[in-house]
């Protein structure tokens, strides 16, 4: 199993002045324990965290990615990208990414490569991570709100198909839902090969996971907290899917985001991922509740060596084949993301 953590931009012990200190601790330290990834999130302002996700479900709680809705709008978020190329400039190993990319941020081309220009600046190791966002995410006085549910959808289409297209170094015309290009221009050219891995994060049975089984070489769920069974089923669509366009579920990294309990023991931990690989994951992203600390670090390294030994269990067949005359929810309203 591989392990990751999340780091969030606005978790400084030290202030705003002290960010970059305790930025390159964290992912120094994520380089010489041997962790996969460093994932940082991508939200221009505080204020595209709080709001309509709460009148909806509490986020809060099932997804540990939410920021506390408590906290004041007006404290400082790092940009992810500016962020990502400072830990690319202080790492040699870890990968390296955003846990994911609202579509209605900006345009599918400048996205596209500043993820490439973080892989050639880092030699080799970022992801693409992207994700649909919500109704409400906005960059507040920063920009626009973000479109509906089915232009943002069509938009994630768009920046899936247009990355792999301008990193097979293809520049003929481009059209999409809602970009069209006559020449997206494929330089530099990635140095991951055959390009850089695309996480896209979210649950949605209706648009989501079928653009996984599409397009993506990693996925990420949510730890609902109701012992599996959400991530259970989540999988076994996936896995429906992956059949029907001939592609193996083996082939996509399924990871989930874990909230890091204070105080938790690495054999604590170490339970917590074995329940998880169990389920069919086989990737863990651990997002603290404030920053990371000494002792969170001192658990980390401890578990790790345990977890590595765990392996994802495969959806079983039967189970999965019964899924196949599985229909996703009409699309429409508030569908999960």
């Amino acid at each position: 199993m591989r392990i990751s953590i999340s780091v969030a931009h606005d978790a400084w012990p030290e202030g705003p002045r002290g960010s970059a200190r305790q930025l390159e601790r964290v992912v120094a330290t994520a380089d010489e324990i041997g962790l996969d990834t460093v994932w940082v999130t991508d939200h221009l302002t505080r204020t595209d965290l709080t709001r309509t996700d709460l009148t909806r479900t509490d986020l809060t709680r099932t997804d540990p990615t939410r920021t506390d809705p408590t906290r004041s709008p007006d404290e400082a978020v790092l940009e992810a990208y500016a962020t990502l190329g400072l830990l690319a400039s202080r790492s040699e190993r870890v990968r390296l990414g955003a846990m994911a990319s609202p579509v209605g941020n900006g345009a599918a081309g400048p996205l596209i490569t500043a993820v490439t220009t973080l892989d050639v600046l880092s030699g080799g190791r970022a992801w693409l991570g992207i994700g649909a966002g919500y109704a409400d995410h906005q960059a507040a006085a920063l920009g626009p709100p973000a479109p509906g549910a089915p232009e943002r959808f069509e938009r994630m289409e768009d920046v899936l198909r247009l990355a792999h297209r301008m990193w097979s170094g293809d520049d003929s015309p481009f059209r999409g839902a809602h970009c069209d290009l006559a020449r997206p221009y494929p330089s530099p050219l990635p140095l991951s090969g055959p390009h850089p891995p695309v996480l896209i994060g979210g649950n949605g049975e209706a648009r989501m996971l079928p653009l996984v089984a599409r397009y993506a070489d990693a996925c990420n769920l949510l730890d609902v907290p109701n012992g599996g069974a959400t991530i259970r089923r989540k999988l076994d669509i996936l896995a429906v899917h992956c059949r029907k366009i001939g592609r193996p579920l083996g082939d996509i990294d399924t990871s989930v985001s874990v909230r890091l309990r204070p105080q938790e023991s690495a054999d604590e931990l170490v339970a917590h991922c074995r329940h998880f690989a169990g389920l069919g994951i086989g990737h863990v992203v651990l997002v603290p509740g404030g920053p990371w600390t000494e002792a969170s670090t001192r658990t980390l390294a401890a578990a790790l060596p345990a977890v590595r030994g765990l392996h994802r269990e495969e959806a079983a067949g039967p189970k999965a084949a019964r899924l196949d005359t599985y229909r996703a929810p009409a699309f429409g309203g508030a569908v999960p993301v």
